[in-house]
């Protein structure tokens, strides 16, 4: 992966939208807050505000007594100032009075006749109260550049009045499918060829991804359609992906096709990855191109792989969205070969408190397969095998 990020620029344009539109995408620049938060000091808790050392040794054998001067109005500016000896009303959220500097819990307290009330529990300075700035404080940083906006911190920057933000825009991924065999979803499929799966699971992973997928079509198997056609989509895209065509065989066109794109080109044909192993890694022009193979299993896990994180790093993403490892233990023996890494579907049960983690076996060009599956579990490179009820690693 590393042979291909070096060879990507992370140049894309930026956009800007309105923050709560902004989730999955990625910020272009550090976001500074306008504001401390809180603005004002805030009670975290029902109840009443005090100056703490008015309770200081209070218990419920010898409790503190103290004279009630108000109630604090939520919404609006606080109209009272609490002395010594005197406590205020207050409510989650509500505005901290001038002169004190706790709040006693309600639960802590009895009203022992009108006007008075008793606190059994001594509070600390600072305790139940949020402070100005204590979450930010103005100027802060609050994301950096980069940063991948997730739902609280679309909430985060609300809460600062930050209603726009600068996001990088996403990444166009063209998709090109090749071969005389596949046809459109919407045809019917005839004798010897085969529906397009690829470009769609693709399409699905770039969407995720924060990518925007941009379909080319199906190129049949000429040398001189499918290099006209790359060179249009890689110029007018940042990145490209081309389905089959990518084996070690006479017929490979997408080699010499992507040879022609201009340098470095190829970088790496074949990896150590099962299924996946005819997989090409190549960059032209500062973007990434992949040639996957043309089984769907083997597809959709190598465009996992290499293509998302190339998408990462392409918008220059440096918090990307955690896809989900979990561990489990393996619910059958599998075999594998030392030195390649084996990916096989797995279905995820809970059994006797455990998680579990049942092969789904198929082979590669059954999408299926995967259909039923809830993840892969990853086979170790140096791994020869590993037997039931050992833990296990799984992608989901």
């Amino acid at each position: 992966m590393a042979a291909l990020l070096k060879h990507v620029r992370p140049a894309l344009q930026t956009e800007s939208l309105k923050t709560h539109l902004a989730l999955d995408r990625v910020a272009a620049a550090a976001v500074r807050s306008p504001s401390a938060l809180p603005a004002f000091p805030r009670a975290t808790m029902d109840g009443y505000a005090l100056r703490a050392m008015d309770s200081f040794g209070a218990s419920a054998g010898l409790p503190a007594y103290l004279t009630l001067v108000g109630e604090v109005p939520m919404g609006r500016a606080v109209q009272i100032t609490v002395g010594p000896g005197e406590a205020a009303i207050v409510h989650t959220g509500g505005m901290i009075p001038d002169g004190t500097d706790a709040v006693v819990m309600i639960e802590n307290t009895q009203v022992s006749r009108e006007g008075e009330i008793e606190v059994v529990k001594a509070v600390a300075v600072g305790e139940n109260v949020l402070k100005i700035g204590e979450d930010v404080r103005a100027g802060d940083q609050v994301l950096p550049a980069g940063h991948w906006l997730r739902p609280q911190d679309v909430g985060g920057l609300q809460a600062l009045g930050i209603t726009e933000i600068q996001v990088v825009k996403r990444p166009r991924v063209a998709i090109l499918a090749t071969g005389d065999e596949v046809v459109p979803p919407d045809q019917p499929a005839g004798p010897g060829q085969v529906r397009d799966i690829n470009s769609y699971t693709v399409d699905g992973l770039v969407r995720r991804s924060g990518g925007e997928p941009v379909h080319c079509g199906i190129i049949r198997d000429n040398f001189e359609a499918l290099s006209a056609a790359t060179r249009s989509a890689l110029i007018e895209n940042d990145a490209l992906v081309l389905s089959a065509g990518s084996s070690v065989s006479v017929r490979d066109l997408t080699s010499r096709v992507i040879d022609g794109l201009g340098e470095p080109g190829i970088l790496v044909h074949g990896v150590a990855v099962k299924p996946g192993k005819p997989t090409i890694l190549a960059a032209a022009q500062g973007k990434p191109i992949l040639g996957l193979p043309g089984n769907p299993v083997s597809a959709m896990i190598i465009a996992d792989l290499f293509l998302t994180p190339a998408l990462y790093h392409l918008m220059g993403c440096t918090n990307p969205p955690r896809r989900g490892w979990l561990r489990a233990r393996l619910a059958r023996n599998l075999d594998s070969e030392a030195g390649r890494e084996d990916y096989v579907p797995a279905r995820l049960e809970e059994r006797d408190g455990d998680l579990w983690a049942e092969p789904v076996f198929g082979k590669s060009n059954l999408i299926f397969t995967l259909v039923h599956a809830h993840g892969v579990i990853k086979i170790p490179m140096n791994a020869s095998g590993i037997a039931e009820g050992e833990w296990v690693d799984v992608r989901l």
